[in-house]
């Protein structure tokens, strides 16, 4: 793996993506944005070195279950962190979720952590 910590952030909210991009960008991470499940596989395929996926539950252009799905099947070399306001505790997500509305600094603790793992 690259020295680069690479995380793609799907977002269809403007105001979140925008400023969690930010964010991260001044922690040091290399960010790249979509804002919605396509604009997400355009970057995937852009760029191959993406390590990790921060992505909203649900989007208008393919989202839920079937971004799910998607991420499940042809993802699964990326770890995935997804984030929503719809859905809850009981709902079954084989992914980390952060519920809206979640701290930054915690989802960038996850981050952070992530790619601590990938580099023991």
């Amino acid at each position: 793996m690259s020295d680069e910590r690479s995380v793609l952030l799907v977002e269809d909210e403007d105001a979140i993506r925008l400023t969690l991009r930010d964010y991260l960008l001044k922690k040091g991470y290399k960010v790249f944005v979509a804002s919605d499940g396509v604009g997400a596989i355009k970057q995937l395929l852009d760029n191959p070195d993406i390590h990790v996926i921060v992505s909203d539950y649900r989007m208008d252009v393919l989202g839920g279950d079937y971004w799910i799905k998607f991420l499940r099947q042809y993802c699964s070399d990326k770890d995935v962190i997804v984030t929503s306001g719809f859905l809850r505790p009981e709902f079954p997500i084989p992914y980390k979720v952060f519920y809206k509305p979640y701290d930054y600094a915690d989802l960038e603790k996850a981050l952070a952590e992530i790619f601590a793992s990938k580099n023991d």
